[in-house]
């Protein structure tokens, strides 16, 4: 028989923080579930780790090499058996309630495609450090609609969604690193809803190896956005679906291309 919601979990040399994930995950208040690891050609002790818990509801897959991150989701998603799959980061913390309130609200909300919630960031040792100021301003679909072509406001681990609708869409190869940013876009181009639960679920560690970090480091964040959006309005003119929605993220587009030049007009003069 299969459970009512499937946790998509990739785990790549996540050692230091899996155990916390993972034990969150199986103290859960709704337990009909299945969690879906995935190792994606960890070389640390990931496996071992995996193989400690003896829950049944733990479903563990390897990768014999690391593929990335979108694959393990791809990956995942044909592996998943639930009719809602929630997504899950190696380095996080589900709260008890957090599949419980999720599944309750895609249950009484029949026309929602996505659910996210709300988020607080923990440090390496466990401690609320704070909260995204932009998360908490953005919970109806209005809001989300409305800030969207500008930027991400939704925590990718926090979502979950109807498997009919992953398997329909799934993750772009092309846009990685922010390969939910584009899943949010065609979603809401083709006219689906996402909501947000205006309540804290899950715990979004911050540390100095996380993707989020240390990715953004490296690159001026408007070039990234003007290059992201530039593939997304290109698939949807080839795709011969654009629309109004699509003429906001264009005109995003745009604006992001003249703040990055600006961004490096300011760093070229500082070296002056």
């Amino acid at each position: 028989m299969s459970p009512d919601v499937s946790i998509i979990l990739p785990a790549f040399n996540s050692a230091a923080y899996l155990r916390d994930a993972i034990e969150s995950v199986l103290q859960q208040t709704f337990t009909d579930f299945e969690l879906l690891i995935i190792n994606d050609g960890s070389s640390d002790n990931t496996e071992s780790l995996v193989f400690s818990f003896t829950d049944p509801r733990i479903v563990y897959s390897k990768n014999e090499k690391n593929q990335g991150l979108i694959y393990t989701l791809n990956k995942g998603i044909q592996m998943a058996r639930g009719a809602y799959i929630a997504r899950m980061d190696a380095d996080d913390i589900c709260l008890p309630n957090r599949l419980e309130v999720q599944k309750q609200w895609l249950d009484s909300h029949p026309e929602t495609a996505v659910v996210a919630s709300l988020i607080e960031f923990i440090d390496e040792n466990n401690k609320v450090t704070g909260h995204w100021k932009l998360d908490k301003e953005t919970t109806t679909l209005a809001a989300i609609r409305k800030i969207m072509p500008y930027e991400n406001c939704i925590a990718h681990p926090s979502i979950m969604v109807r498997r009919s609708i992953l398997q329909t869409y799934q993750y772009n190869f092309r846009q990685q690193h922010i390969e939910d940013y584009d899943l949010w876009l065609r979603l809401l181009a083709d006219g689906h809803i996402i909501e947000k639960i205006p309540q804290v679920l899950l715990q979004y560690r911050v540390h100095s190896s996380s993707i989020t970090i240390s990715k953004l480091r490296r690159t001026n964040f408007f070039f990234k956005h003007f290059t992201f959006k530039k593939r997304y309005i290109a698939s949807r003119l080839k795709a011969r679906k654009f629309n109004t929605f699509d003429v906001s993220v264009s005109l995003q587009m745009v604006l992001d291309l003249l703040r990055g030049t600006g961004k490096e007009l300011k760093k070229a003069l500082k070296k002056a």
